[in-house]
């Protein structure tokens, strides 16, 4: 049987405040041993916080680019969005010893500018509107299940208080594994589904040969 791969991507991390939404999810992935992949804010990034992200490494999760400000970059120009860009990936530097494999634009809001600016590949993913409040744990369980097919990227957010996204992820985990999915970070996600993610102006949201889309 040909596995089934899946990726659960996290914006807005780390934590200013305590309690400390990346560590609490964090703990869930740990029970539940499986990676996942982490799109940092960079200003959002202190000495109180960096312990968060270097457990994430050793779990053996990923740290990806999502801006220093995140800030709207599709009004920006080529000179902003080379600083936004090269600000965040400084920090990633500094704590993981490589540059980031992928950026996920602010607002996933994009421009030409961006796309010949910023020299990795751009990454979107499956949502289930866990920025909102007025969507709960229930729905948002519910589209990480419905969404779910091999290469599936979920775009998901630990940002403060987002407590309906921690329970989600938890009740859904061990029903994916049930289905023969298998839990994987972004870089290799891309790998185990054979795809090439370079490969021009592509915004994914499934990593698997020939679904790389350009959203505009």
């Amino acid at each position: 049987m040909e596995k089934k791969y899946l990726c659960l991507s996290y914006d807005d991390g780390p934590n200013l405040t305590d309690p400390q939404t990346m560590t609490e999810m964090l703990d869930i992935l740990e029970k539940h041993n499986v990676p996942a992949s982490f799109f940092i804010i960079g200003n959002k990034v202190t000495e109180e916080n960096k312990d968060v992200i270097r457990r994430a490494i050793k779990m053996g999760c990923d740290i990806q680019n999502h801006a220093w400000t995140h800030s709207n970059m599709a009004s920006m120009t080529a000179e902003e969005v080379a600083e936004e860009y090269k600000k965040c990936d400084e920090i990633i530097i500094e704590l993981t010893g490589k540059k980031a494999e992928f950026f996920r634009p602010p607002y996933i809001s994009i421009s030409d500018t961006m796309y010949n600016t910023i020299p990795t590949p751009f990454v979107c993913g499956k949502a289930c509107m866990d920025w909102d409040s007025n969507y709960g744990e229930e729905y948002r369980y519910q589209e990480i299940i419905d969404s779910a097919e091999n290469g599936t990227i979920y775009l998901l957010h630990v940002m403060e208080g987002n407590d309906a996204t921690l329970k989600a992820v938890d009740r859904a985990i061990p029903v994916l594994k049930e289905q023969g999915y298998e839990f994987v970070n972004l870089p290799d996600l891309f790998k185990f589904t054979n795809t090439e993610p370079n490969i021009g102006e592509s915004m994914w949201h499934v990593a698997r040969t020939g679904l790389g889309k350009r959203d505009r």
